[in-house]
């Protein structure tokens, strides 16, 4: 079946998180990505750890579907290739160091006036303008920048998010600008610039705890895995040793949650606990009687219990729960893709569409097709061997 982006083009400079991930999600569509890599070590994330068959666990995630042509960008005939790559494509996509790719004659003023049709999308920490403009940005440092960590943690410590939020926020958004700009140009017959920064998309998932704290009104307490304005909603220790996650999101909630998961009725109506301001003032006094409750439970109960109030709940996963969680299994999320170490499993894209299938092609090696798309600009194989002796491949 026909993909949505079958037979569009995206070259690009990519290395890390944010800019991996935005484009194995145009490859995931069908687009063909062209992954630039420096000759020999690639990509500095396929050495972050060597935890999938000795390779990076974040590279396998976010490079499947594309391939690999190495290029030596400090050098003129490389960048000779890299120009006859771009008057080919459709999108550009970078996230190199601050102006570096301006450096290169590649900026959008640049590029644009070569290649009017192209679409070029740049990622940095902080924006192409700014005082922040030319710092470097890591995605701890994003996260510290854009508040995340003041309202993440506990009350005593800050904590950074377990996974590359910054980088993930970046990374989602240019995926869509990118969308949007293909069909802008299928409007307009012209491409157009995209600047996305991480602490721009990174601020904009910060919206409530802004608004919270609006007008010089205290944010949100760091309240761990609970929830900082609504209780109960959180962790709650079981009987049998594990916890039970749940949420309560109005009075209807709590009344049933009292009646038929505490088995007390009457406590829907105490004085100290009939609003959610309320519980929310008194959880300490709220969570001794749930966990005086739950402590003659173990977790099967508790979750009955839970889903016959139809009060939100969920176990506390780790790695190997989410590996083989059943509803992913049920909904046969997982599918094989090949790496060059051997075939390892991989989660579809969220989200179903009856008139495709998403690309699950392997991960490259470096520099994989390097051969393969030099051969397709025309260049032989004298003209190959004399790229690779000079180091420009």
């Amino acid at each position: 079946m026909m993909r949505p982006l079958d037979g569009i083009t995206v070259v690009s400079l990519e290395h890390a998180i944010a800019a991996p991930f935005c484009t194995r999600q145009l490859a995931d569509m069908g687009a063909r990505v062209i992954k630039v890599e420096r000759p020999g070590a690639g990509d500095f994330a396929r050495a972050y750890d060597s935890r999938v068959q000795g390779q990076s666990s974040h590279f396998v995630w976010t490079n499947r579907s594309k391939e690999s042509l190495t290029l030596d960008l400090k050098q003129a005939e490389a960048l000779a290739v890299l120009q006859e790559l771009l008057s080919q494509a459709d999108v550009l996509v970078q996230n190199l160091a601050p102006g570096a790719a301006a450096r290169m004659g590649l900026g959008f003023n640049t590029l644009s006036a070569l290649h009017p049709r192209l679409i070029v999308c740049d990622i940095s920490g902080y924006g192409a303008d700014g005082p922040y403009r030319d710092k470097k940005a890591y995605d701890l440092l994003i996260q510290s920048e854009a508040g995340f960590l003041s309202v993440t943690g506990t009350p005593d410590v800050p904590s950074k998010a377990g996974i590359s939020v910054a980088d993930i926020a970046a990374g989602m958004y240019a995926y869509s600008h990118v969308l949007s700009a293909l069909l802008l140009r299928g409007r307009t017959g012209k491409g157009s610039h995209i600047d996305v920064s991480m602490l721009e998309a990174l601020g904009e998932w910060m919206g409530f705890p802004m608004y919270y704290a609006s007008e010089g009104a205290s944010p949100p307490p760091r309240t761990a895995a609970a929830h900082a304005s609504i209780y109960p909603y959180g962790p709650f220790a079981v009987g049998d040793g594990s916890t039970i996650m749940l949420g309560l999101q109005n009075e209807r909630e709590w009344k049933s949650f009292c009646e038929q998961v505490l088995h007390n009725a009457a406590l829907a109506t105490d004085p100290r606990f009939d609003s959610n301001a309320r519980r929310n003032e008194k959880r300490d006094a709220l969570e001794a009687i749930i966990l005086q409750c739950f402590a003659s439970l173990n977790a099967e109960q508790v979750s009955a219990r839970l889903d016959a109030a139809q009060i939100a709940n969920a176990r506390l996963n780790d790695m190997a729960g989410l590996w083989a969680h059943p509803q992913l299994q049920a909904r046969a999320r997982w599918r094989t893709v090949g790496t060059p170490a051997g075939a390892i499993s991989a989660l579809l894209p969220p989200g179903r569409n009856a008139a495709f299938d998403y690309r699950m092609d392997p991960v490259p090696a470096v520099g994989q097709h390097t051969e393969a798309i030099l051969r397709e600009l025309g260049r032989s194989e004298s003209d190959i061997a004399a790229l690779r002796a000079a180091g420009v491949v």
